[in-house]
């Protein structure tokens, strides 16, 4: 087995890493989704966000993979943080810097890795976005360009507040989060031609809740909801909230047919939660979904359009219906 080098910088790169005070908190939906995501994309039963501290990796976001770090002695990971591209095994076990490695003969049976660096601004190395698979494997030009697409995402949190692109409140993705997300899967599905759904949700009476019963209990609401969309739709799917009461969900991998009955199944689940809730009000929300169409051209900010446009228009004939708008 063959112990990764230290880095040149690595007096620089430790303060760096420690400036964050990131180590040994506890897990972040931002960096979650990223690993969700990645597990999902490429077909592999491990992923994480893994940060190289002195003497460990310590895992940020670990899927798949029962642990929160390993020795660096040890890690794959401490090997593709001294090169900038991404750092790539296809058989462990063929390899000889890995074979009698520990992760690989014992548990978790690493056969595959692809680690790509994760830079901060100042150009230290600080971990990896890495897959890891207990096959061997290889990864396609784009499958490549994909994985450091989702490395630099997860640069852009570690090191950038003002790029940030989650929702503080909730913990879902903000809207520049979850666009940047959303069409990242969505070219994924373009490239395996499955559909795929973009639902938009405006939630009912969230004004008359806040000027009711106070802003405290507005924020409730909105952590309410997002706990529900997280608790019954898929890991894979890409949620976010756009702002005030409005939220989205990309179903990855789903036809309109079945994005409306999955979307009536929330609203039972909804209607059971508030037939036990001791709350005051109703949770409930009106919505529209729109499709995409599987052409090279299709933007999640297109949908977002027609979604926005067509939930007007569901609102406008409700009121209609009601007599309410004439």
């Amino acid at each position: 087995m063959k112990q990764p080098q230290i880095p040149d910088n690595e007096l620089i790169r430790l303060d760096t890493l420690r400036s964050l005070n990131i180590l040994d908190t506890p897990a972040e939906e931002r960096f979650d989704r990223l690993t969700r995501l990645a597990k999902r994309m490429f077909g592999v039963p491990m992923a994480l966000v893994s940060l190289i501290d002195e003497n460990r990796q310590w895992f940020k976001s670990c899927n798949g993979l029962d642990a929160s770090e390993t020795g660096r002695d040890i890690s794959f990971c401490g090997h593709a943080i001294l090169g900038d591209e991404i750092f790539l095994v296809q058989d462990a076990a063929a390899d000889e810097r890995f074979a009698d490695n520990p992760l690989v003969t014992q548990f978790p049976h690493i056969r595959f890795y692809a680690g790509c660096p994760l830079k901060h601004p100042n150009g230290a190395k600080l971990g990896t976005l890495c897959i890891l698979d207990t096959r061997p494997r290889s990864l396609s030009r784009d499958d490549l360009i994909d994985l450091r697409y989702l490395a630099e995402m997860a640069e852009r949190e570690l090191a950038a507040a003002n790029l940030a692109t989650t929702d503080e409140l909730t913990g879902l993705s903000n809207r520049r989060g979850f666009v940047l997300l959303a069409q990242k899967s969505l070219s994924f599905c373009l490239r395996q031609n499955t559909h795929c759904a973009l639902v938009y949700f405006d939630l009912d009476n969230f004004n008359e809740i806040n000027n009711t019963y106070g802003e405290k209990e507005g924020d409730k609401v909105l952590k309410l909801f997002s706990e529900k969309l997280k608790a019954n739709f898929r890991d894979s799917d890409v949620m976010g909230r756009l702002g005030g009461d409005e939220y989205v969900l990309l179903l990855n991998n789903t036809t309109a047919s079945l994005a409306e009955a999955v979307v009536c199944k929330f609203e039972e689940v909804l209607r059971e939660f508030n037939t036990f809730s001791r709350l005051r009000y109703r949770l409930t929300f009106a919505r529209s979904i729109v499709t995409a169409y599987l052409h090279a051209g299709t933007s999640v900010e297109a949908m977002l359009k027609d979604a926005e446009s067509l939930m007007q228009d569901n609102r406008r004939r409700m009121l209609i219906r009601k007599g309410l708008l004439h």
